[in-house]
Protein backbone atom coordinates (compact mmCIF):
# COMPACT_ATOMS: atom_id res chain seq x y z
CA UNK A 1 0.00 0.00 0.00
CA UNK A 2 3.13 2.53 1.02
CA UNK A 3 4.68 1.49 -2.70
CA UNK A 4 1.13 2.53 -3.89
CA UNK A 5 0.63 6.34 -2.26
CA UNK A 6 3.98 6.50 -3.06
CA UNK A 7 3.79 6.02 -6.75
CA UNK A 8 0.43 8.55 -6.74
CA UNK A 9 2.65 10.68 -5.23
CA UNK A 10 5.04 10.84 -7.92
CA UNK A 11 2.49 11.05 -10.72
CA UNK A 12 0.89 13.76 -9.21
CA UNK A 13 3.92 15.78 -8.58
CA UNK A 14 5.45 15.02 -12.09
CA UNK A 15 2.52 16.57 -13.94
CA UNK A 16 3.87 19.59 -11.92
CA UNK A 17 7.28 20.12 -12.68
CA UNK A 18 7.44 20.55 -16.64
CA UNK A 19 8.73 23.25 -16.32
CA UNK A 20 11.99 22.49 -14.65
CA UNK A 21 15.11 22.31 -16.59
CA UNK A 22 17.71 21.56 -13.94
CA UNK A 23 21.61 22.86 -14.97
CA UNK A 24 23.84 20.29 -17.48
CA UNK A 25 26.78 19.16 -17.02
CA UNK A 26 29.66 21.85 -18.34
CA UNK A 27 27.60 24.85 -17.06
CA UNK A 28 29.11 27.37 -14.51
CA UNK A 29 27.68 26.49 -11.18
CA UNK A 30 26.07 29.51 -9.72
CA UNK A 31 27.51 30.85 -6.61
CA UNK A 32 26.12 30.97 -3.15
CA UNK A 33 26.81 31.70 0.54
CA UNK A 34 24.48 30.39 3.19
CA UNK A 35 24.86 28.83 6.67
CA UNK A 36 24.36 25.18 7.13
CA UNK A 37 23.16 23.64 10.10
CA UNK A 38 26.13 23.97 12.02
CA UNK A 39 26.37 27.72 12.06
CA UNK A 40 29.41 27.36 9.39
CA UNK A 41 29.09 30.04 6.67
CA UNK A 42 29.65 28.08 3.24
CA UNK A 43 30.67 30.10 0.25
CA UNK A 44 30.44 28.05 -2.97
CA UNK A 45 33.99 30.24 -4.40
CA UNK A 46 35.85 29.42 -0.86
CA UNK A 47 34.76 25.47 -0.57
CA UNK A 48 36.48 25.72 -4.25
CA UNK A 49 39.62 27.40 -3.02
CA UNK A 50 39.97 24.63 -0.25
CA UNK A 51 38.32 21.58 -1.80
CA UNK A 52 38.82 19.81 -4.92
CA UNK A 53 35.14 19.24 -5.83
CA UNK A 54 31.94 19.82 -3.99
CA UNK A 55 28.73 17.84 -4.49
CA UNK A 56 25.84 19.73 -4.19
CA UNK A 57 22.38 18.06 -3.69
CA UNK A 58 18.52 19.13 -3.16
CA UNK A 59 16.14 17.13 -0.84
CA UNK A 60 12.62 17.55 -0.29
CA UNK A 61 12.28 17.40 3.53
CA UNK A 62 12.59 14.69 6.36
CA UNK A 63 9.12 13.10 5.61
CA UNK A 64 10.45 12.29 1.99
CA UNK A 65 11.59 8.08 2.41
CA UNK A 66 13.87 8.40 -1.03
CA UNK A 67 15.47 11.70 0.45
CA UNK A 68 16.60 9.81 3.54
CA UNK A 69 17.75 6.63 2.04
CA UNK A 70 19.57 8.89 -0.37
CA UNK A 71 20.93 11.08 2.34
CA UNK A 72 21.96 7.76 4.38
CA UNK A 73 23.84 6.63 1.78
CA UNK A 74 25.85 9.39 1.35
CA UNK A 75 26.80 9.56 4.79
CA UNK A 76 27.61 5.89 4.56
CA UNK A 77 29.92 7.14 1.28
CA UNK A 78 31.26 10.03 3.07
CA UNK A 79 34.59 8.98 3.60
CA UNK A 80 35.17 7.97 -0.04
CA UNK A 81 33.79 11.34 -1.45
CA UNK A 82 36.20 13.07 0.92
CA UNK A 83 39.00 11.23 0.43
CA UNK A 84 38.41 12.74 -3.23
CA UNK A 85 38.38 16.08 -2.22
CA UNK A 86 34.72 16.63 -2.31
CA UNK A 87 32.84 18.48 0.25
CA UNK A 88 29.34 17.11 0.65
CA UNK A 89 26.35 20.05 1.02
CA UNK A 90 22.59 19.09 1.15
CA UNK A 91 19.84 22.17 0.37
CA UNK A 92 16.36 22.05 1.33
CA UNK A 93 13.49 24.49 2.00
CA UNK A 94 12.52 22.78 5.01
CA UNK A 95 12.95 24.53 8.67
CA UNK A 96 16.03 23.92 10.90
CA UNK A 97 14.08 21.86 13.34
CA UNK A 98 13.26 19.64 10.85
CA UNK A 99 16.62 19.65 9.17
CA UNK A 100 17.52 18.10 12.98
CA UNK A 101 14.73 15.37 12.35
CA UNK A 102 17.05 14.48 8.98
CA UNK A 103 20.52 14.11 10.98
CA UNK A 104 18.23 12.01 13.32
CA UNK A 105 16.98 10.16 10.59
CA UNK A 106 19.63 9.70 8.15
CA UNK A 107 22.75 10.03 10.93
CA UNK A 108 23.93 13.03 8.40
CA UNK A 109 27.10 14.63 9.08
CA UNK A 110 28.15 16.86 6.21
CA UNK A 111 26.56 20.37 5.88
CA UNK A 112 22.63 20.84 5.54
CA UNK A 113 21.58 24.28 4.52
CA UNK A 114 17.46 25.71 4.59
CA UNK A 115 17.33 27.72 1.56
CA UNK A 116 15.35 30.40 2.67
CA UNK A 117 13.60 32.22 -0.47
CA UNK A 118 14.43 29.45 -2.41
CA UNK A 119 18.00 31.33 -3.68
CA UNK A 120 20.05 28.44 -4.62
CA UNK A 121 16.83 26.55 -5.61
CA UNK A 122 16.04 29.25 -8.01
CA UNK A 123 19.74 29.38 -9.28
CA UNK A 124 20.07 25.49 -9.76
CA UNK A 125 16.69 25.33 -11.54
CA UNK A 126 15.23 22.93 -9.37
CA UNK A 127 12.50 24.78 -7.45
CA UNK A 128 8.80 23.93 -8.55
CA UNK A 129 5.46 25.14 -6.32
CA UNK A 130 3.23 22.24 -5.37
CA UNK A 131 -0.50 23.13 -6.33
CA UNK A 132 -3.44 23.36 -3.96
CA UNK A 133 -4.37 19.70 -5.17
CA UNK A 134 -1.82 17.94 -4.65
CA UNK A 135 -1.10 19.95 -1.04
CA UNK A 136 -4.33 18.24 0.11
CA UNK A 137 -3.35 15.00 -0.74
CA UNK A 138 0.13 15.31 0.83
CA UNK A 139 -1.92 16.40 4.58
CA UNK A 140 -4.10 13.16 3.94
CA UNK A 141 -0.69 11.13 4.04
CA UNK A 142 0.55 13.05 7.29
CA UNK A 143 2.68 15.26 5.48
CA UNK A 144 2.05 19.02 6.50
CA UNK A 145 4.52 21.40 4.03
CA UNK A 146 3.53 24.35 6.11
CA UNK A 147 4.81 23.30 8.98
CA UNK A 148 7.49 21.18 7.62
CA UNK A 149 8.78 24.20 5.87
CA UNK A 150 8.05 27.31 8.08
CA UNK A 151 5.66 28.61 5.30
CA UNK A 152 2.91 28.84 2.99
CA UNK A 153 4.02 29.12 -0.27
CA UNK A 154 5.08 25.18 -0.74
CA UNK A 155 7.92 25.43 -2.78
CA UNK A 156 10.03 21.67 -3.38
CA UNK A 157 13.19 21.09 -5.29
CA UNK A 158 13.34 18.42 -8.03
CA UNK A 159 15.76 16.12 -6.08
CA UNK A 160 19.01 17.10 -8.13
CA UNK A 161 22.29 16.48 -7.39
CA UNK A 162 25.43 18.24 -9.10
CA UNK A 163 29.27 17.95 -8.94
CA UNK A 164 30.91 21.53 -8.76
CA UNK A 165 35.06 21.00 -10.14
CA UNK A 166 37.16 23.60 -9.22
CA UNK A 167 36.69 25.93 -12.08
CA UNK A 168 33.46 26.37 -10.95
CA UNK A 169 31.74 24.07 -13.69
CA UNK A 170 29.76 21.35 -13.01
CA UNK A 171 31.14 18.33 -13.65
CA UNK A 172 28.37 15.89 -13.02
CA UNK A 173 24.60 17.08 -13.03
CA UNK A 174 22.03 14.58 -12.21
CA UNK A 175 18.24 16.38 -12.72
CA UNK A 176 15.53 13.96 -13.04
CA UNK A 177 11.98 14.52 -12.50
CA UNK A 178 10.89 11.36 -11.13
CA UNK A 179 12.05 11.91 -7.45
CA UNK A 180 12.35 7.96 -6.67
CA UNK A 181 15.34 8.41 -9.11
CA UNK A 182 18.66 9.67 -7.74
CA UNK A 183 22.25 10.25 -8.57
CA UNK A 184 24.45 7.05 -7.14
CA UNK A 185 27.55 7.07 -5.45
CA UNK A 186 29.05 5.50 -7.08
CA UNK A 187 28.46 7.73 -10.21
CA UNK A 188 29.83 10.28 -8.22
CA UNK A 189 32.88 8.98 -7.29
CA UNK A 190 33.31 8.38 -10.89
CA UNK A 191 33.57 11.86 -11.38
CA UNK A 192 35.66 12.85 -8.70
Amino acid sequence: MKKFILIALFIFTSLHLFAQTGLKTGEQAPAFTAKDNQGKTLDLKALLKTYKAVVLFFYRGQWCPYCNKQMSHLQDSLQLLTDKGAYVVGVTPETNENIGKTVEKTKASFSLVHDEDYKIMKAYKVNYVVEDAMLTRLKGYGIDLEKNNGNTDHVLPVPATYIIGKNGKLLFAHFDKDYTKRASVKSMLEVL
